[in-house]
């Protein structure tokens, strides 16, 4: 996947104007190796690069405590990891450019989730295409909402008519089993 990415983001044609001063990436030598790699493949010379990795958990077995290792930063072409100084400016901005990746990451991902998950519950709802289900969600807010709304309040959404807000409330509510209270959809709050 980081190939993928790397070769992605310099593709042939990229001005070499447009290439970062430096690259860091996530995950130690493995991930670093990659990354040279890309980049030898790819004949760029001007991009440095700089592996970062977590410290570990180091325990015995035995040991009544836990230690940890130091953050390792590692460099091409150097075999040995560079160590920084515990709470050093250094050390603290590389480790809160790491924790702003993943952050991103996750919330990306998350989001990724919900919008599937959503979608697909939603899709399955005759007469209910991309549009009715943007209005539906900004109308109500939640899937929850929708599944406990009247057929009244269905009706009342800006785009849905009376024979789609009727097809809506009986999906949901033959699908909860002619349990008026049963909602079809996972509680996503």
């Amino acid at each position: 996947m980081m190939r993928e990415l790397l070769s992605r983001r310099f593709k042939p044609g990229t001005a070499p104007d447009d290439y970062p001063d430096l690259i860091i990436v996530d995950g130690g030598i493995g991930q670093l190796n990659v990354l040279t790699h890309v980049l030898g493949d790819l004949q760029i010379a001007d991009v440095e690069a700089a592996g970062l990795a977590k410290s570990r958990v180091d325990r015995e077995m035995d040991a009544a405590e836990i230690s940890r290792s130091d953050e390792r930063v590692f460099l091409p072409n150097r075999k040995n990891p560079v160590v920084l100084r515990q709470n050093s400016a250094p050390l603290l901005l590389l480790a809160r450019i790491r924790d702003e990746a993943h952050r991103f990451a996750v919330t990306y991902h998350k989001k990724l989730r919900g919008n599937k998950l959503l979608a697909s519950q939603l899709e399955a709802i005759p007469g209910i295409g991309i549009k009715r289900r943007k209005e539906l969600l900004r109308h109500f807010g939640s899937l929850k909402k929708i599944s406990e709304a009247t057929l009244e309040e269905l009706r009342q959404v800006q785009g849905i008519s009376a024979t789609v807000a009727e097809s809506l409330w009986k999906h949901l509510h033959e699908n909860g089993k002619g349990d008026t209270n049963a909602s079809p959809f996972v509680n996503f709050e």
